[in-house]
């Protein structure tokens, strides 16, 4: 069983608690209306897919069922570290 670490309730949960949300600091356009058909292709589904260590979004869902960040390798599945929404990069 995978335990994650909610930086909001302070404590480490089952991963069935928690919900992938996708990968971390993805910055949304200043200006949408001037994107073309392309760069909201690029913005909307282009991720990376890194072998190793990865900055995701994920929720408590069965918790607080507030959104964090999270640093995971991908090829061991151990989570290095979670933090809050809008803290930098870590």
């Amino acid at each position: 069983m995978i335990l994650i670490h909610c930086p909001y309730c302070e404590e480490a949960r089952p991963e069935v608690e928690f919900a992938y949300g996708g990968e971390a600091h993805i910055a949304r356009p200043v200006d949408p209306s001037t994107y073309s058909d392309e760069q909201w292709e690029e913005f909307l589904y282009i991720r990376n897919n890194p072998r190793g260590r990865h900055h995701e979004r994920w929720r408590h869902t069965h918790g607080c069922g507030r959104f964090f960040n999270a640093v995971r390798d991908t090829v061991t599945d151990v989570f290095e570290t979670t933090y809050k929404a809008g803290e930098a990069r870590k």
